[in-house]
């Protein structure tokens, strides 16, 4: 006869264990003997090592008691249904695996290949990471709302890039948005004629063609918000732009 030590370590589980088992009636619990003390047989320990061996498995205790009174077929169905769950399981961790896998990636966060590929070219242009990182937030709103146009608007993106005026204006960005200038810096000035001769130059030989995804008024209203939130000196930038004749930021619209 075995003490409660003795079973908890032949049966590989530790004490509280056991205890635990007795306080929620999957293990029975012995009767003390003369001296006080529980003394278990080799039933029990037969019981405890299937117990351990079904918990192990990932068999929910709830489910442990019923799964050893059961006969053969019950039992192997009741085995089939938790393999079933467990697969599940596995595949919801492969899932966040995976997440975690793109959190360490960086740029890949929720972004398809071609738009990193763009980010990464906006680096090589010299542009900071200040504002490759502001490209990369909005994008990841871009990409959410429209995750297979992104893809087509890549191309015209990166086109972009061989404009001097383009390469001009981020450059021009990443001086003034690295400092600490004040809202009247006269580069701004600079930006809204760079972003304004820019549009014009869109218009006559056409752009990023968002079909009818211009007409989503949500997603440009949160890009506009994405960039006055990051710096209060884009609300000046917006004035400016006003004056040129042109409203709002990421979908530049002629005012009337």
């Amino acid at each position: 006869m075995l003490t409660i030590g003795q079973l908890a370590a032949y049966a590989g589980v530790t004490v509280r264990t056991v205890r635990h088992y007795h306080q929620i009636g999957l293990l029975p619990e012995p009767e003390r003997d003369t001296s006080g003390y529980r003394r278990y047989g080799a039933t029990t320990v037969v019981s405890l090592i299937k117990i351990r061996t079904l918990a192990d498995a990932g068999v929910p205790l709830s489910q442990i008691a019923r799964m050893l009174k059961a006969d053969a077929p019950t039992f192997a169905t009741a085995v089939q249904h938790i393999d079933a769950r467990l697969r599940d399981e596995i595949q919801r961790l492969e899932t966040s695996r995976t997440q975690i896998a793109q959190l360490a990636a960086g740029d890949s966060l929720a972004l398809p290949p071609e738009v990193v590929a763009y980010l990464d070219r906006l680096r090589e242009i010299g542009v900071s990471d200040l504002i490759v990182d502001g490209e990369r937030d909005s994008w990841i709103l871009m990409a959410a709302r429209w995750p297979d146009r992104v893809r087509e608007w890549m191309p015209s993106k990166l086109e972009q890039l061989d404009i001097p005026q383009v390469v001009r204006l981020y450059r021009l960005l990443s001086e003034i948005f690295a400092g600490d200038s004040q809202a009247d810096d006269p580069r701004l000035e600079e930006v809204a004629d760079l972003v304004a001769g820019l549009n014009e130059l869109a218009y006559v030989a056409g752009g990023i063609d968002f079909g009818e995804a211009a007409q989503d008024d949500l997603p440009f209203d949160l890009l506009d918000n994405l960039a006055v939130e990051a710096d209060p000196r884009v609300a000046r930038l917006v004035e400016l732009m006003r004056q040129r004749g042109w409203d709002g930021l990421a979908r530049l619209e002629r005012l009337a």
